[in-house]
């Protein structure tokens, strides 16, 4: 009976002494008697007897239990925006997605260092300085142009991963690959241009043609790492040679302000000039064909003349002279008398007499009107201007054809 109790555990009062139990359960792993030197226990009323476990069931337990949580260690879960990376002794074995997944444990399968990586991140590169542009790296800022010319520029690239395998395995330091082949790519572009073309008007032209370079280099490496911004953050002369750079900035605004004031000068006076020369031109070609048609018509009429003068000589010549008479006295002011004609009817050509006087009035002249006696059939002039040179050439050739006719 005494070996009966002794393999059962009775919970008379209260929770059971601990260190009793585990002497307890050391006795028995070695062989011994629970109750060995020791009262045995005595069973209580009405509570149940809960059996001691056996070494082998405890071993299995035990087992058991790591097993599970070796298999449970296997589970991991991947957040958005990264990829796992699973690795097989050490061997690249597949890429998994955001979300929950398992894997064998280690030391089967593990995840690789670093993993899982964040692929929408993007990571930011200083090429020149570090942190603020006043802390400034030389070695990496100074740069020789194509015209023999040293500019201090710096410039922040942005990347992110492409291929986390290549990344990975591929990397042993992503930010000094990407510094590197930034410098190259940079050097190289800026080695082809002037100082005055990276300082001004292709800034974005050399970052855009770096960023492509860059890239090209990257790829030829593996790296899995893909440029998407390369900015040029400052460009200048270094600083020993900037007052200088300063000067001669200044006298190059200044020429060129000087050449485009003369340019404008240029520009207003040249234009009028050249439209002054060709009105003139178009003036003396007009000038040169109206004096050649009125030439051309004068002999015409000429011609014309002299062929209805050979056929009636005494009439044309008749003709003529009434013609330029007529044209003559119709441009005077002055009163003919024909004392030939033997009549006392003189023709008084009153609205050039008042014409006259009018003029001679607004001149301020003391002249007056003269008048005409008809019996003397003389004339007495009053103020006139001076006759026009056409009537001139007129009177002279009525006197010239006069003269022929007379015998």
């Amino acid at each position: 009976m005494a070996h009966k109790h002794s393999r059962w555990w009775i919970f008379n009062q209260g929770p059971p002494d601990l260190d009793e139990v585990w002497r307890q359960f050391l006795r028995r792993l070695k062989g011994g008697k629970p109750g060995a030197g020791a009262p045995p226990p005595r069973p209580g009323k009405g509570i149940p007897l809960i059996p001691l476990p056996t070494p082998e069931r405890m071993v299995l337990v035990g087992v058991a239990v790591v097993l599970v949580i070796w298999l449970l260690s296997g589970f991991y879960i991947v957040d958005a925006g990264r990829v796992g990376v699973i690795l097989r002794f050490g061997k690249f074995q597949e890429l998994t997605d955001p979300g929950p997944h398992w894997h064998l444990p280690y030391p089967v399968e593990a995840q690789a260092v670093g993993s899982p990586l964040n692929v929408a991140q993007v990571r930011t590169v200083e090429l020149g300085y570090r942190n603020t542009l006043k802390s400034k790296v030389l070695h990496e800022s100074l740069m020789l142009t194509d015209d023999e010319n040293i500019i201090d520029n710096q410039y922040a690239i942005q990347y992110t991963i492409k291929d986390p395998k290549d990344f990975l395995f591929n990397n042993r330091n992503p930010d000094g690959a990407v510094v590197q082949a930034a410098e190259t790519a940079i050097r190289e572009v800026v080695g082809r241009s002037k100082m005055d073309y990276v300082l001004y008007e292709g800034r974005s032209q050399i970052a855009a043609e770096s960023e492509k370079l860059m890239q090209q280099i990257l790829d030829r490496y593996h790296t899995g790492i893909a440029i998407s911004k390369v900015n040029m953050q400052n460009a200048q002369p270094p600083e020993p040679v900037q007052a200088a750079f300063d000067d001669a900035v200044k006298a190059g605004q200044d020429r060129d302000r000087q050449n485009n004031e003369g340019q404008a000068y240029a520009n207003d006076v040249i234009p009028r000039a050249r439209g002054a020369a060709s009105r003139l031109n178009e003036e003396a070609k007009a000038y040169a064909q109206r004096v050649v048609a009125q030439a051309e018509g004068d002999a015409s009429r000429f011609n014309q003349v002299l062929v209805q003068y050979l056929k009636a000589p005494e009439v044309t010549r008749q003709r003529l002279y009434q013609d330029m008479m007529q044209q003559v006295l119709t441009n005077t002011s002055k009163v003919v008398a024909d004392q030939k004609s033997g009549t006392g009817l003189l023709y008084l050509p009153l609205d050039k007499l008042i014409q006259a006087s009018a003029l001679a009035n607004l001149a301020g002249s003391d002249s007056t009107a003269n008048a005409v006696s008809p019996a003397g059939g003389g004339t007495s002039a009053s103020p006139q201007e001076t006759p026009p040179e056409s009537d001139l050439r007129g009177r002279d050739a009525l006197r010239t054809r006069e003269r022929e006719v007379r015998p």
